[in-house]
């Protein structure tokens, strides 16, 4: 696989990829010559500097994820690449502690006007007393935003004993105030806050979320700090509030426009500053970013699910260490199980038993979707496409749990419903990793699903097995692992052979026609 990194990032990064993957570096590209190369390449990396437009997207045919060295993906078309089956993932937290600490620098340089001061003593000005600041000790933060760069604000605003109120619509009360801060609504902090910090994405719903109106409402000499994205602020309001007095002062490292217009207005205000987007600019963050979105890049390259790509459903870090030893075995359930089922698909229940059902399987059902859709399907199906594929094919996605699992700690389930009959496979770990399917259908089984097996539901009476054997032997077919499950029907038993190749459809039939085999059926897992 090709690797296209567009962007300058960090050469630990670079260095990472290229020890699985042939990596190309080719920054400030034409848009036209991206759009020409990009069919070439599986991976894309970049910063903010390439705009990955649906252009873009549409002529990369074999593009399978974009990494974004950085938190922001602004610049890329993420509806397009959810739709084309594309993982797009950032950096979220490899910058987390420079833009943290970038905020905290531009507050206590608001608060104390170090920039005016520093500027005026350098033009030989000693204006002690033109440049009386204010202390944080004591006054109240608002915080819009509390994930990890707003958390981590509000730890540090806390040890300067300041007072935190915090709005976010995706934290808990609960969750707020093991942290000290009290969670009120957007509208409760104007009235109250000393300073006020934007940490949140621009979406629709929070362009402009500073503006006019809201300036009007807010505490007389409020400080506003915004080190999140341009847009969220209103910046021609915000430079109208600053001249007449209501705001303070502002510190502004993002921008709606970037470069910025030297002649922005914001630009011209004594009581505004302003840096050109340094809060992810540290050395270190420059390597974080990089080395996190390598790794996130080499996982979707692999087939394994991340917990920072944009486009999939979202996941905790403590809940895919939990999930993560299921996902191999989960992929080749649905693979199995669809293997298994004749006729039109109506239907996949995957029921989860045990300590597994107390946390988020979602993943762990798209992996089910996924195996279970690339078994079937020449398009290439992965974590972001898989379930948009089931819902535009008609198949409905259940998913059931039980703290209860007999016989298992943990047990997985999957149920393919079809118009003709259901088929069941069942699953677990043995020893945290190693995947065994336990049942299929009402027969008790111990598999390894790995490379070809041979699945072949028979009569219970001498000379199947020994038989079927000869079929595969004069095909020069090599068996090498075999076992028999039985169930509490008298009668019928299931063989599960594994065999080091493919079987071709001829000898298939050979298979099927021997007397008592009721249906053989080859699944293949050595694409998973």
């Amino acid at each position: 696989m090709r690797i296209l990194v567009s962007d300058p990032v960090s050469q630990q990064g670079v260095e990472l990829l290229q020890k699985e993957y042939e990596v190309d570096v080719k920054t400030q590209l034409p848009i036209e010559e991206l759009i020409r190369i990009i069919p070439e390449y599986d991976a894309l990396v970049v910063r903010s500097e390439t705009k990955v437009t649906k252009a873009v997207i549409e002529a990369a045919a074999n593009l399978k994820v974009i990494g974004r060295a950085g938190v922001g993906v602004d610049n890329i078309d993420v509806p397009a690449a959810t739709q084309k089956g594309i993982v797009v993932l950032n950096a979220p937290e490899g910058n987390t502690i420079a833009a943290t600490e970038h905020t905290m620098a531009m507050m206590l340089s608001l608060a104390r006007n170090i920039p005016q001061a520093h500027a005026s003593l350098k033009d030989g000005k000693w204006l002690r007393s033109k440049m009386m600041g204010v202390e944080m000790r004591g006054k109240t933060l608002g915080i819009l935003g509390l994930g990890r760069i707003g958390s981590g604000v509000a730890k540090r605003a806390l040890a300067m004993e300041m007072n935190i109120v915090a709005y976010d619509p995706f934290i808990s009360h609960e969750q707020a105030e093991a942290l000290g801060i009290k969670l009120v609504e957007l509208a409760d902090i104007f009235p109250v806050a000393d300073f006020i910090t934007l940490h949140l994405p621009k979406t629709n719903e929070t362009k402009n979320l500073l503006n006019k109106e809201t300036f009007a409402k807010m505490k007389p000499g409020v400080r506003i700090v915004n080190c999140a994205r341009g847009g969220v602020v209103n910046e021609l309001d915000l430079a109208e509030a600053v001249e007449q007095g209501i705001v303070a002062g502002a510190a502004i490292d993002v921008f709606e426009q970037e470069p910025v217009d030297p002649n922005h207005p914001l630009l011209k205000l004594d009581k505004v500053i302003v840096t050109p987007h340094l809060g992810a600019s540290t050395a270190e963050a420059q390597v974080g970013v990089a080395v996190d979105v390598a790794i996130g890049i080499m996982a979707v390259l692999k087939g394994e699910p991340i917990s920072t790509a944009v486009n999939m459903a979202p996941i905790q870090s403590h809940t895919l260490d939990v999930i993560r030893p299921y996902f191999n075995l989960a992929e080749k359930m649905g693979c199995l199980a669809i293997n298994l089922a004749e006729g039109r698909i109506s239907a996949v229940d995957i029921e989860y038993n045990g300590e597994i059902s107390e946390v988020d399987t979602k993943m762990l059902t798209t992996a089910v979707i996924k195996g279970l859709l690339n078994s079937i399907l020449t398009e290439h199906i992965n974590y972001v496409n898989a379930p948009g594929v089931a819902k535009s094919r008609g198949i409905k996605i259940r998913e059931v749990k039980s703290k209860e699992a007999a016989n298992f700690s943990n047990l997985i389930t999957v149920c393919v419903h079809t118009d003709k009959k259901s088929h069941t496979v069942a699953g677990t770990l043995f020893g945290h990793e190693e995947g065994r399917i336990v049942m299929i259908d009402a027969y008790r089984v111990d598999v390894d699903p790995r490379g070809w097996l041979i699945v072949g539901p028979h009569i219970n009476r001498p000379g199947i097995i020994g038989t079927v054997g000869t079929v595969l032997g004069n095909a020069g077919i090599n068996i090498d692992s075999m076992q028999v499950g039985r169930t509490e029907v008298a009668g019928t038993n299931i063989m599960v052979m594994g065999v080091d190749s493919d079987i071709p459809a001829s000898v298939m039939l050979k298979f099927n026609a021997v007397d008592g085999i009721l249906g053989a059926k080859l699944v293949n897992f050595s694409a998973i």
